[in-house]
Formats: C-alpha cells, structure tokens, sequence
C-alpha cells in the first residue's frame, strides 16, 4: 500500500488496518444476505429448475422397450426389416418376457408399442399369458405365431427395433406432428393422424383473443384507477383483486351457473327484448372466452395501472395547450408512455392461458380444449408419460420464444426512445 505524504507510519498502519476490517464487515454482510437468500434458491431449484430438467429428460427418453426386452434388441440390430426376423428374435423375445418380474412391467411395454403400432398391447399381453414356451429357436417362431399370427408381420418387429434406443426423438416429433419411418427418416404423419399442430394453433388463438379481450376492458379501467386519488384507487383496487381470493373452480362454476340456457345472462337478455332465444354460452368457445378473460383480468390491470401512475398527467395538458386536440394529444401522447405495461400485461395473460385446463375443460366443448388437456389425458388416462413430457416441452419453448421476442421489441423500443 502506497504511502501517504504527510502522514506518519502509525497512522498509515491503522488506516490499512480500518480498511481490511470494513471489507470483512462488508463482506460478512454479503454472506448473511446470501445465506438469507439460500432457502428461497433451494426452494427454487427444487420445484422449478427440477421438474422441468426432468420433463425434457423424460420428453426424449425411450426405457420401456431397452429395458423390458434387451436381448431381443441386441438380436435386431442387424436385422433390415424387410421379412420376419430370424429365430433367434422370437427366442429372445420370449426369453426376456420371461425376465419380467410381473404382469406390470408387460403391461408398459404393451402400451408402449401400442402408440407405435395399433394391436401390439393385445399381441404383447397375449404372449406373455402364454409363457412358459420352450423349445428350439424355430419351435418357439412356430408357437409364437400359432398363439398369434401377427407375429410374422414385419410392422410388429419394425416397432421393437426402432425403440430400441433409451433416448428417442419420437415423442417431440409426434407433438409437432411427425414421425420417423421404418429406415428411421423424418415425415409428416398422415393426414388423418395429425392433431396437435391444430391443437397448438387452436391454444394460440384462444389465447390470443383472451389477451386482446382483456386489454380492451383492463386499459380503461387502468386508466380510470389511475386517474384516482391514491385512497380512492386503493379502495377500487381491492375490487379488481377479489379473483384472486376465490378458487379458479368455485368461478368456473359460477359461470356455468350464470351463461346456461336458463342462467341469469340470458334471461336478462331476452328480458330486456335483446334477444328471443337463450344463447348458446355454455361449452363452447365464447364461454371459455368470457371465463378466461374474467379470472386473467387482474394480471392485465396490474402492470398497466402500475405504468400509467407513472405518466405525469402534465404532458397530456401541455400537449392540449400547444393546440392538439385531447383525443389526439391522449394517443399521441399518454398511450405510447403506457407501451411497457401494455407489453408486460399482454405478454403475462397470453403465457398464463397457453397453459390453462380447468377452464376449457369445464366450459369447452370437443373443439375448444387447449394444449393443456391433452397434457393431463396422457397423463392420467393414457399413462404416456414421455407424450405427456412432449407436449409439456413444447409449451415451455413456445413460453420461452415469447418471452424472446417481447425482450427483443421491448430493447428495440427503448433504444430508439
């Protein structure tokens, strides 16, 4: 340390001795707020971070058939798939369907080759009921094909060897509706088989008319709450944050309540001579609609109400002053200032109804359902996790490209302001 002029060396030993304790002191400081901070990292790592490395693990993994039947696998892979395979897979096959330690583990591999061919959960169940066979490499072909004569069809086996990696791509390319063929190359699926690039499509314009629905009822309201007193905005506030006090569930069904052929939107509708008939609100897309943008309402006005309390009012009267008109002087003006909370709003409600269930689920018909739904069936009714993961993956880009993109307009807009 340099020495300073002037000063005695005494002196300059307790200034250097002050300095090392102040950088201890802030560093033991910086250490506590870490350590404060760690249970909410844990927290964090354990139910975020977590879940979604496992989910696109489990989007990409293929472990049922390497795991149910290896040796038949290992006899596959010089197999060209042109006729029936050779002895040795139906000895194999057989051999490794013994290995299982009970009706469980078949039951997986059967449905697993199930999405992969139609009627392989019968032909796998219905060899593995029929164990033990014994005999020859060609005396269990024969048996194997007496039990079922679908076992000398080539599609079956294809099936076996092309799942016969424990990481695949399959899953993915379903959920944007391709596959690969027998030679493993990459197609687009028939099409009476394609669905959910329909489906994403479907959950995108759903979405999309839920977050211009509710940016055209949140920006007035944000307005007016910001056009308040503070006493009197806060009062009113609490009324805009009631939704978030009450179950998705217990709203849902008030609207199913309220939008059914005899609910009170109705009847007030045709007493009043607007209409003659009852409307049809209820399971299908206006009432999904009108649901969505009711309980996503809040997310929309937050941000919107926290930018515009930010906008000096003078600039809209000094707009007026210098000869614009208040309308002009109110788009010109105020409205551009207000982009940052349109943006955040917009892109916080159209991420949260991409991956909304309930609501579609409850007030939507066959056409109407969402991404989501199909996530929840493969889970609990198909029991197709790594489909379930696939599907669950692709929202999760989807999330993150918007994300992107509202970061990219959002830095693009402050460079040029």
């Amino acid at each position: 340390m340099a020495s300073i002029s002037g000063v005695s060396p005494a002196v300059q030993l307790d200034v250097g001795a002050l300095r090392k304790s102040l950088a201890r002191a802030q560093a033991g400081r910086q250490w506590r707020a870490f350590g404060l901070t760690v249970p909410l990292l844990v927290f964090l790592l354990m139910t975020l971070l977590v879940p979604i490395v496992m989910l696109l693990q489990r989007a990409v993994e293929n472990p049922e058939v390497v795991r149910a039947l290896p040796r038949t696998v290992v006899t596959l892979e010089d197999w060209k798939g042109q006729d029936s395979p050779p002895p040795a897979a139906y000895a194999a096959l057989v051999a490794d369907l013994s290995q299982l330690p009970d009706s469980a583990d078949a039951g997986a591999l059967a449905r697993r080759l199930n999405t992969e061919v139609a009627g392989a959960r019968s032909l796998i169940m219905g060899a593995y009921r029929s164990l033990p066979i014994e005999g020859s490499p060609e005396q269990i072909r024969e048996r194997l094909i007496q039990i079922d004569p679908r076992w000398d069809q080539v599609p079956f086996w294809s099936a076996i060897a092309k799942n016969g990696s424990r990481w695949t791509p399959d899953y993915m390319l379903a959920s944007v509706d391709l596959r690969r063929d027998v030679e493993g190359h990459v197609e687009r699926m028939p099409e009476d088989q394609r669905a959910f690039g329909g489906i994403l499509l479907r959950t995108f314009h759903i979405s999309l008319v839920v977050t211009l629905f509710a940016l055209a009822l949140g920006y007035p309201l944000a307005w007016w709450l910001a056009s308040l007193s503070d006493r009197a905005a806060n009062v009113l506030m609490i009324l805009v944050l009631v939704p978030f006090w009450t179950s998705i569930l217990v709203r849902v069904a008030a609207w199913m309540v309220l939008l059914q052929s005899e609910g009170l939107v109705n009847r007030g509708l045709m007493a009043t001579g607007i209409i003659d008939g009852p409307l049809e609100l209820l399971f299908n897309r206006t009432g999904v609609v009108i649901a969505m943008v009711h309980i996503l309402l809040p997310f929309m006005i937050l941000p919107l109400y926290s930018v515009m309390k930010s906008v000096p009012p003078t600039y809209e009267r000094a707009a007026v002053s210098l000869g614009s008109t208040p309308m002009a002087a109110f788009w010109r003006v105020y409205v551009p200032q207000t982009y940052p909370g349109i943006g955040a709003g917009a892109l916080l409600v159209f991420i949260l109804s991409i991956g909304y269930y309930v609501t579609p689920a409850l007030l939507g018909g066959a056409d109407d359902q969402m991404l989501s739904y199909y996530i929840a069936r493969y889970t609990n009714v198909e029991i197709n996790w790594g489909m379930a993961c696939a599907l669950g993956a692709l929202l999760l880009i989807a999330t993150l490209v918007l994300y992107a993109v509202y970061r990219r307009f959002s830095r693009t807009e402050l460079s040029l302001s």
